[in-house]
């Protein structure tokens, strides 16, 4: 260990593998002494009487060096997959992230470590989605990476992955993956190109989790708290009302970041979650605009060089525009048009597809709805 930022970040390290000393105890001690240099190097008679006997337990817990193993294990796998290690008390870490409640004491970072100070949007929503909340998450991130922001969620099926494509789709779009395993781990594993196409991309891959950690169910609530952390709000696209999204939004709410939510058919199941939100004070948003009009304020100083519209530029011919004026932005069947058109079915049939195509119109269980 060369210089004092290595020296840390090794104490840092050590303290995570040591015993009755969770996220909450560690923000306490080390809040109070400056550091976890300071934590393991000072003597603990110069501390307060109520820390004196927590800091000598963890100072020769820290000597008898049962930790060297797992730490030796873990440095080498970072340093395989090219991965920085971020203590909390470094000024690498992201601000925003310090200030909620339980803040990991660690971040793994692989990527551009910019990314993490720059204003973020967190984009949630359901891993069966709905072909318009695809379309929707797809987009309107595309739109709000254009206008500056920062991409982030947590690389599952889905809203999620949809919400970092959308970003890439920007040409100066970013995105952050916050990922509920090890940092070497990519989970689900279809993702894997998806995160390397994020990192070639200049995104940023993150996780609090030891490396060589699997995906384990409780991993999951906790990643969600640092989605919103990172961010200054959370967009939920579609959710049931038992969803990891609604838990996102409530640690956004927790947080004091703000919670948006597009609204949907009264008739489906993964509008209800959003619904429930907007019933609680979420803000309801229609178009991205709504949201860079509410947020905009924190982007002075952030630049991009595209400024897009929400839904890409298409030509309409006359049949397609006639089409659209028929069939309003309620979902609608193919009979149904065919009979308000007077149309063949093929010829129909043909005008939908295009219209897909040109994401104007999408199709759900044999139902078409246009977009706004």
């Amino acid at each position: 260990m060369e210089n004092a930022d290595a020296i840390e970040t090794h104490y840092a390290l050590v303290a995570q593998y040591l015993s009755r000393f969770p996220i909450k105890l560690q923000s306490l001690l080390v809040g109070e002494v400056g550091s976890y240099t300071e934590l393991f190097t000072r003597s603990p008679a110069r501390l307060e009487q109520k820390f004196h006997d927590t800091v000598a337990r963890l100072q020769e817990e820290y000597h008898q060096q049962n930790w060297a193993e797992r730490l030796a294990s873990s440095m080498e796998v970072a340093e395989q997959v090219g991965a920085r290690i971020i203590p909390i008390t470094s000024t690498d870490y992201p601000q925003l992230l310090k200030q909620i409640s339980s803040a990991p004491p660690i971040l793994y970072s692989r990527g551009a470590i910019n990314n993490l100070h720059l204003p973020q949007i967190a984009i949630v929503g359901s891993r069966r989605m709905t072909r318009g909340g695809e379309i929707n998450a797809r987009q309107w991130s595309k739109f709000l990476a254009s206008n500056g922001f920062t991409i982030t969620s947590g690389l599952a099926l889905g809203v999620d992955g949809c919400a970092h494509r959308g970003a890439l789709d920007s040409p100066c779009g970013k995105t952050v993956a916050v990922m509920a395993t090890g940092i070497e781990t990519i989970y689900p594993r279809r993702h894997a190109e998806l995160a390397e196409h994020i990192l070639k991309s200049g995104g940023t891959l993150i996780s609090e989790f030891h490396p060589n950690e699997k995906p384990l169910p409780t991993n999951f609530p906790r990643r969600n708290r640092i989605i919103s952390g990172l961010s200054l709000a959370v967009l939920v696209i579609e959710a049931a009302i038992k969803s990891g999204s609604l838990i996102t939004a409530r640690y956004a709410l927790e947080q004091n970041r703000e919670v948006f939510a597009i609204p949907g058919s009264i008739h489906s199941p993964q509008s209800r979650g959003c619904h429930q939100l907007i019933k609680q004070g979420a803000h309801l948003v229609e178009t991205a605009k709504d949201i860079v009009a509410e947020l905009g304020g924190a982007l002075a100083g952030v630049e991009c060089s595209a400024k897009e519209a929400l839904r890409p530029s298409a030509e309409l011919n006359q049949q397609e525009s006639g089409l659209l004026a028929i069939m309003g932005f309620e979902s609608v069947t193919l009979d149904c048009l065919s009979q308000a058109t007077e149309l063949p079915a093929e010829t129909l049939s043909q005008l939908l597809v295009g219209l897909e195509l040109k994401g104007i119109v999408c199709q759900e269980n044999g139902f078409y709805q246009q977009f706004p």
